[in-house]
């Protein structure tokens, strides 16, 4: 008797091409400006609300079939941005998720020029209806 294979077709969030989005729209906000306190909020803002609209653009239904066919409609995501001055300092970050690996997914993006750093995250967690 054979056993049961799962079948998938696309399956789960796409780390790197959130990252590609996510890296556009830092570049298209920082690129060429230097670090100034009174636009770190409305660069922040920007950041987070270009990659977002762009992430959910992606909009991609995907089927997983195990017992069941499920379909992944829509995903909840989260983005955050930090935007710090370059001072000698250090910066240190971190996240953790406990998920469903074969559908969510994050991917965290470092940027830097002369007088600043940027770190975005993405979190993308399915609802399978």
């Amino acid at each position: 008797m054979e056993e049961y294979q799962p079948h998938h077709e696309e399956i789960g969030f796409n780390a790197d091409e959130a990252h590609n989005i996510v890296k556009e729209c830092i570049d298209a906000i920082l690129g060429g400006v230097d670090y100034n306190q009174n636009n770190v909020n409305q660069w922040t803002a920007a950041i987070v609300e270009q990659s977002l609209t762009h992430l959910v653009k992606l909009g991609k239904t995907y089927k997983i079939y195990r017992f069941h066919t499920y379909e992944i409609k829509h995903y909840f995501v989260k983005v955050t941005c930090a935007v710090m001055q370059k001072s000698g300092s250090g910066l240190h970050t971190a996240s953790s998720c406990f998920w469903d690996t074969t559908s969510d997914g994050t991917c965290t993006v470092r940027w830097e020029n002369q007088t600043m750093n940027c770190i975005v995250n993405v979190f993308a967690i399915a609802i399978i209806l």
